[in-house]
C-alpha cells in the first residue's frame, strides 16, 4: 500500500486510540482531509523543484512504534550539552522519556504536548495558538497536524527570563525496521519573556527514519527568542522540519540552523511579522558530503512598518552532495521603513557537488532598504598557498579556510557549550583534529 494511503487509513484508528473528545479533534480531521487531497509534495511543485521524496516514500514505515525503549543516559550523554544546566524534553521513538528529561512548572511550563492537549489548565493557550500559523497548502504540515500527539510544549509567562536553556531531543532507536515520526512542538513566549532553546533529532540506528516535524512559535511584545537547530543525523535518516514563527511588536526572534548530517534534510522556516519594530534573524551553516541533500526554504512576511530581517546562510559542499537555498522576502504595501537583508554564500569543494540558490524579493512598499546576494565559488587558492607555504598540510589548510568562511555565523551563538559542541562537529565533519580556537 502506498504510504499516503496507509497514513489516511490509519488516521481513524489513531484518533480513536487517543481521544476522540480532544479539543483538537476537528482540527486533526480537517488536516487529514487536506493531506488526502494534496498528497506528498513532488518536483512538479516549484518549491520542491530540486528535492525529491520518491526514494524516501518507498520504505514501508511503521507509523507508531509498538513499545517504549529505555535508553541508558551514559550511551546518549554526548548528544546533550556539556557542563550546562538545562531543562530537557527527551522523546524516544515518539514516546516521552521521563527518566532522561527535566521538566518544569515553576516559573514556566516546560512539558509535553500530550499533557497540554489533554488538561484543562492548558486549554486557553491551546485554543489561542495551536495550528494558528500553519500553512494550509503545505501537505506535510497538514499530515503532522493530523497525527499531532507528542512533542514539546513550552509556555514562558510575562516578563520571565528563563535562566537555563531548554533542550528538545528526539531519539530513534531502531525498534522498527523503518519508522515514521511526527513530533509537534508549541512554543509560546509571553510579553517581555526570554528563552533559549536547542532542538535536535538523532537516530541511533541504521534503519530508515523519516521525521516530519512541525514547530509553532509565538513571540509576544518585547519578548526575545534564541532557537538553535542541530542537524547531524545518520545517512539513513530524513528530516522535514516546518517551523512557523509569529512575532508581535518590538520582539526579537533568532533561529540558527546547523545542518551536517542526514540523507535528506528540508528546512521550511516561516516568519510572520505582526507588529512594528520587530527583528527577525535567520542564520545557518551547512556542511555536507557524499550524496547528502540539505534544502533551506525561508519566508519573511513584512506586514508592518519599521521592521528588520537578517538572513545569513553559509554552505560548504563536497562529494556528490546537493544544497538548495530559496529565500523569500515579502514587503507589503504598508511596511514602509523595512530593512531586509539576505545573503547566501557557498563553497563547492569539488566539481561533483551542487548548489541551487534562489533569492527572492517581493516589494510593494517604496521606502525600504532591501538587499540580497548569492555567491558560489571555491576556496581561495592564494590563501591556500599562503597556509601551505607555512607548513600546514593541505587537509588542515582547507579546514581552516572552511571554518573561517563559516565563522561569522558561529560567532553569534550565545551559549558557550553549544558553540564548543558545534566546533567539534565541524572539525569531525572536515576530518581534522583542529580546535578552531581562533
Amino acid at each position: 500500500m502506498p504510504l499516503a494511503d496507509k497514513l489516511v487509513s490509519s488516521f481513524l484508528a489513531f484518533e480513536l486510540d487517543i481521544d476522540i473528545q480532544s479539543p483538537v479533534h476537528n482540527i486533526r480531521t480537517d488536516a487529514i482531509k487536506s493531506f488526502e487531497k494534496l498528497g506528498f509534495p513532488n518536483k512538479k511543485l516549484e518549491a520542491w523543484k530540486y528535492t525529491s521524496l520518491n526514494k524516501v516514500l518507498k520504505e514501508d514505515y511503521t507509523l507508531f512504534s509498538k513499545k517504549k525503549n529505555v535508553l541508558d543516559f551514559n550511551k546518549v550523554k554526548d548528544f546533550f550539552l556539556d557542563n550546562t544546566e538545562s531543562y530537557k524534553l527527551v522523546f524516544v521513538d515518539g514516546f516521552f522519556d521521563s527518566f532522561l528529561s527535566q521538566t518544569s512548572h515553576d516559573k514556566a511550563d516546560v512539558c509535553i504536548m500530550s499533557a497540554a492537549l489533554s488538561k484543562n489548565k492548558y486549554a486557553s493557550v491551546i485554543k489561542k495558538h495551536f495550528n494558528k500559523s500553519i500553512e494550509k497548502s503545505d501537505s506535510l504540515s497538514q499530515l503532522n497536524t493530523a497525527f499531532s500527539k507528542e512533542g514539546a510544549y513550552v509556555h514562558i509567562p510575562k516578563n520571565i527570563v528563563l535562566e537555563k536553556p531548554i533542550e528538545i531531543i528526539h531519539f530513534a532507536t531502531g525498534n522498527e525496521s523503518a519508522l515514521m515520526l511526527q513530533p509537534r512542538n508549541l512554543i509560546v513566549i509571553d510579553e517581555g519573556a526570554q528563552v533559549e532553546i536547542i532542538e535536535s533529532h538523532q537516530s541511533l540506528t541504521d534503519n530508515p527514519i523519516f521525521t516530519n516535524s512541525v514547530t509553532e512559535i509565538f513571540v509576544a511584545k518585547n519578548a526575545h527568542l534564541d532557537y538553535y537547530k542541530i542537524q547531524n543525523d545518520r545517512l539513513t535518516s530524513t528530516l522535514i522540519d516546518n517551523t512557523y514563527i509569529s512575532q508581535q511588536r518590538d520582539s526579537n526572534a533568532k533561529i540558527h540552523t546547523f545542518s551536517f548530517g542526514g540523507k535528506l534534510t528540508r528546512n521550511n522556516l516561516n516568519y510572520y511579522q505582526k507588529g512594528s519594530y520587530i527583528n527577525s534573524t535567520m542564520k545557518g551553516i551547512t556542511i555536507i558530503d557524499d550524496k547528502q541533500l540539505v534544502d533551506h526554504h525561508t519566508l519573511v512576511d513584512h506586514a508592518n512598518p519599521n521592521c528588520e530581517s537578517h538572513q545569513d546562510y553559509k554552505g560548504i559542499y563536497s562529494g556528490s552532495s546537493t544544497g538548495v537555498f530559496n529565500g523569500k522576502i515579502v514587503v507589503n504595501k504598508i511596511a514602509q521603513k523595512t530593512n531586509a537583508f539576505q545573503k547566501n554564500n557557498n563553497i563547492l569543494l569539488n566539481d561533483k557537488s551542487t548548489i541551487n540558490s534562489k533569492p527572492q524579493l517581493e516589494i510593494f512598499a517604496d521606502d525600504v532598504k532591501c538587499s540580497h546576494g548569492c555567491t558560489i565559488g571555491q576556496l581561495d587558492q592564494d590563501a591556500m598557498f599562503y597556509l601551505r607555504a607555512r607548513g600546514i598540510p593541505k587537509k588542515e589548510a582547507e579546514a581552516l579556510l572552511t571554518y573561517a568562511f563559516a565563522n561569522n555565523v558561529l560567532e553569534s551563538v550565545n551559549i558557550p557549550s553549544l558553540k564548543s559542541k558545534i566546533k567539534k562537529i565541524i572539525a569531525n565533519k572536515l576530518g581534522v583534529k583542529l580546535g578552531f580556537d581562533l
